[in-house]
């Protein structure tokens, strides 16, 4: 952890994956994954991972111009996504290969298809389905208990790649585990559901 420089501010992360890249002002908080060939640079913002975020095989994450890029807790950055200077809420999935550009501000609770790319200053409200180039919404429904399921197995496995194990998703006890996860965030989605 040392070798990333004195600005890097790890917080108890769950993984990080030796090829991960880190340069710059950037704080990872509880739980983070890095997965491989990952790229965080920022030169003159700041990047801030939020806790149980996973931040998938190579994605570059940077700064804007003039905005930091600021990820939430519990979400999803999947594969050959690209975010640059925009700030995305808590339980988002972001899907495969993704750009989201500089100034845009994703709500909570929402799912970016693959291949949508976000042009700058684009603003997604809570609890949106995103696609398209450039994307727009199609779709309005909570995603909180798919997107926190996503971030909880993707922890899992962190805490398992950790240890040398690579088969996580397979075991008996994993799946069990799943399935009391879903059950749990699908009380809470409604819970939360009824109060608005």
């Amino acid at each position: 952890m040392s070798e990333f420089g004195p600005d890097v501010i790890i917080n108890k992360a769950a993984y990080l994956h030796p090829s991960a890249l880190i340069y710059g002002k950037v704080r990872l908080e509880k739980g983070v994954s890095l997965w491989p060939y990952t790229v965080i640079r920022a030169e003159s913002e700041e990047v801030v991972i939020g806790e149980y975020t996973n931040i998938q095989d190579f994605v570059m994450i940077h700064i804007g111009a003039s905005t930091g890029t600021i990820v939430g807790s519990h979400c999803s950055i999947t594969h050959h996504c690209t975010l640059h200077g925009c700030t995305i809420g808590d339980n988002c999935l972001i899907g495969i290969n993704t750009t989201i550009m500089d100034g845009c501000v994703i709500g909570n609770n929402c799912i970016i298809a693959g291949h949508s790319f976000l042009k700058e200053g684009t603003v997604i409200p809570d609890n949106s389905i995103v696609m398209g180039t450039p994307g727009k919404v199609v779709r309005t429904q909570n995603n909180y208990a798919r997107c926190r399921l996503n971030a909880f197995m993707y922890y899992r496995n962190a805490l398992a790649f950790k240890h040398g194990k690579h088969r996580e998703w397979a075991s008996e006890e994993c799946l069990k585990e799943m399935q009391s996860e879903m059950d749990k965030l699908q009380k809470e989605q409604a819970a939360l559901e009824q109060q608005t």
